[in-house]
């Protein structure tokens, strides 16, 4: 990892129970590490399944009050027409692209690989899969947005990513991220890659939050999107 990332520690991982044959790179949300997402990961794990939990780097965020906490890029404010850290965002998905390019070095090849995130994890890992040269095989966007919204489809013109598959998953009852959003970006994302292969799901008095219903579906996915290979 590169730039900005510098401070912050290495990722949390659960390894694969076996030879590790496919990756899911997952991103916390704003002021989060990765240690509870690996913690999550654990209980649903798949044996071929490496996964790997970056931790953010320290930052003054702007939302909050310039107090510092993990953040992947600085946030200004959380409704859909405030402005946004152009140069922190693409700063950051370039610092994903390389842990994706490192997991790679280790023998996973990218489409092997699925990126996801939550809230503004999530909102990053959209951005990257829209405009990574690397062919991924998916993405897992939780209570979150695309960020530079305004910037596709031209952003995506030469992404390898048209036929990604895409869940994403939303409280209907989210006060940070309202669902709104997630359904607003979800229509969003059906203009940029084949619609046919976003899945969005909504839970019923769910706030800004993960609960077990969703962990089920997610691994669901992970598990469509990422089958063994062979007789591993």
């Amino acid at each position: 990892m590169c730039g900005n990332s510098m401070s912050a520690p290495l990722p949390a991982i659960v390894p694969a129970a076996r030879k590790a044959t496919a990756a899911v790179i997952f991103l916390h949300g704003l002021g989060d590490t990765g240690h509870g997402w690996a913690e999550g990961f654990a209980g649903i794990r798949i044996p071929h399944v490496k996964y790997i939990c970056p931790h953010a780097p320290t930052m003054p965020v702007s939302l909050n009050m310039r107090m510092s906490m993990p953040s992947w890029f600085d946030i200004y404010g959380l409704n859909p027409d405030a402005n946004e850290d152009e140069a922190g965002i693409k700063r950051a998905s370039e610092n994903i692209k390389a842990l994706i390019d490192q997991e790679v070095k280790n023998g996973i090849p990218s489409h092997r690989i699925l990126l996801g995130g939550f809230s503004q994890g999530g909102a990053l890992s959209l951005y990257t899969a829209l405009t990574t040269q690397q062919k991924l095989a998916g993405v897992v966007a939780l209570s979150c947005w695309l960020p530079l919204r305004k910037s596709f489809p031209q952003a995506s013109a030469s992404c390898p990513n048209k036929d990604m598959h895409v869940l994403q998953c939303h409280g209907d009852a989210d006060p940070v991220v309202p669902f709104m959003f997630g359904s607003q970006t979800a229509e969003k994302m059906k203009s940029l890659v084949n619609p046919a292969n976003i899945t969005f799901k909504s839970y019923r008095g769910l706030s800004h939050s993960a609960c077990p219903e969703e962990m089920v579906d997610v691994k669901r996915f992970i598990e469509k999107q990422l089958p063994a290979i062979g007789d591993e």
